[in-house]
């Protein structure tokens, strides 16, 4: 029998992007460089030279970017505002062509009936402000309060979700441990500092928005990677219990719990710093809500000379993997929502990020893309999420990631995500067979989904998110 597939009424369907990866024009208009700008400059950094210097041109193509929102019919578009282009020293006077760009785009979206959904910081610190210590220096946390305070001033009236961060972890470990990301730090002592001076910084601007009256919602985004272990023996399930805790509990424990998991200290060794009390007052602010970004899990034995976790994830047989070299495992996503759900309260969650780079051709040949891989993606994910609804899990909307195949990162451009392809000697635009798809869902809310099977893959490995291995 057909399972009868509908999402709660008033869910948000949307996309994702974030500033660096697909505005261009870093330096127009009087906007300051960050981190970003230099890290990619420096040789070596990025797969094949490639720069944000151009991106998406969507700085300047944002106009039609919107339009092609329209086409899709996407519900909401969480997006992110670039820091520098706001504030070029990161503190201090304001540049007014900068914050008009993201007043037009905002405008432009409610006009087509869009929901504007705002990410303060998507990894793009201003240089000026990196230069200074960066997430290193305490006083990042009043820096970015100040920040905060000058996008609530201009768009609160308009925008009605606001997320302080987006993914902290990948900021700490890609930026101050691994140094494959900016700021391109390598230093065991440097991450758990960035990582707590985040989640400082998190607290005073939530704590800002409170102070000036804001009354919609904000929260924080993080990317939570399940942890399962390899097998049932002690060493593999502890070792899967640290990886949970470094990757995933040491940013919500404290937003929601007022501290850090135990199991962190166990982590960084002689690298964790103790923390003065006042920190996590600041740290726990009431919030509205959390995004969730979710692509992929891990199965983790344990390994005593991987850093910091001492553990190792082992590939899959019979499974299929992404461009990025992510597991298709969907079934995470549920057990994801549902721990999130049962350690924190059930708090109101949505899906901020969640998609897959699968090879498609530079060239939108006769106009079309088709990416079935895609497609299937989602729809597994998708049920995924309708099974953690299903067991009482407050979900409340749904962000693709992303809109454009944009600047991966690293990666540079040799990664697509995208629902809409993007030929990047032209910045032709191309709507993909899954933005058609995804534009089905949104328009049925979900009921194209009842011809995908009820059940994504099942995990017959050891039990995941016991509260005594994984407190």
């Amino acid at each position: 029998m057909t399972q009868t597939i509908r999402f709660p009424d008033g869910f948000l369907w949307g996309a994702s992007t974030s500033a660096y990866q697909i505005e261009g024009s870093p330096l127009a208009d009087g906007a300051g460089p960050s981190i970003w700008q230099r890290f990619v400059h420096t040789p070596g950094n990025i797969r094949d030279g490639d720069t944000g210097d151009i991106a998406c041109d969507h700085y300047r193509r944002w106009e039609q970017d919107v339009e092609l929102m329209k086409q899709i019919g996407l519900q909401a578009y969480r997006f992110s505002i670039n820091w520098g282009r706001v504030l070029p020293q990161g503190r201090g006077a304001v540049n007014q062509a900068g914050l008009d760009f993201y007043d037009r785009l905002v405008d432009r979206l409610l006009a087509n009936g869009i929901k504007p959904m705002v990410t303060l910081f998507h990894w793009d610190l201003p240089e000026a402000l990196d230069n200074q210590g960066g997430w290193l220096n305490r006083d990042i946390a009043d820096w970015f309060a100040d920040y905060a305070r000058v996008m609530y001033g201009k768009l609160d009236d308009r925008v009605t979700s606001w997320a302080t961060l987006n993914e902290p972890w990948v900021v700490a470990d890609g930026g101050y441990l691994h140094g494959t990301l900016a700021p391109g730090h390598r230093n065991r002592f440097e991450a758990p500092i960035a990582s707590h001076n985040l989640l400082r910084a998190h607290g005073a601007a939530v704590k800002a928005y409170r102070e000036m009256g804001g009354k919609h919602d904000i929260g924080i985004v993080v990317n939570i990677e399940p942890k399962y272990p390899a097998t049932n023996s002690p060493a593999d399930v502890d070792a899967a219990a640290r990886a949970h805790a470094y990757m995933n509990a040491q940013y919500l424990d404290p937003v929601f719990l007022g501290r850090y998991p135990e199991k962190i200290k166990d982590v960084y060794g002689e690298a964790w710093p103790e923390w003065p009390a006042e920190d996590f007052e600041l740290i726990k602010q009431p919030i509205d809500f959390v995004g969730v970004n979710y692509y992929t899990r891990s199965v983790n034995k344990d390994d005593a000379l991987a850093y910091p976790v001492r553990a190792t994830p082992l590939r899959q047989t019979s499974a299929t993997y992404t461009e990025t070299g992510w597991e298709v495992y969907a079934r995470g996503l549920t057990d994801t929502l549902t721990w999130v759900a049962q350690r924190y309260g059930n708090p109101p969650l949505y899906i901020t990020e969640n998609g897959a780079a699968f090879f498609d051709p530079p060239v939108a040949e006769g106009g079309r893309i088709n990416d079935p891989l895609r497609v299937d993606y989602y729809q597994k994910h998708l049920r995924a999420i309708h099974d953690a609804i299903e067991a009482g899990v407050d979900m409340r909307g749904y962000c693709a990631w992303s809109l454009l195949d944009n600047l991966e990162w690293a990666h540079g451009f040799s990664k697509r995500f995208g629902l809409v392809h993007v030929n990047f000697a032209t910045q032709e635009r191309t709507l993909k067979d899954s933005a058609y798809y995804y534009r089905e869902l949104i328009a049925s809310n979900g009921k194209v989904l009842e011809s995908v099977p009820a059940r994504p893959a099942v995990w017959n490995g050891p039990a995941m998110w016991t509260e005594e291995a994984y407190k």
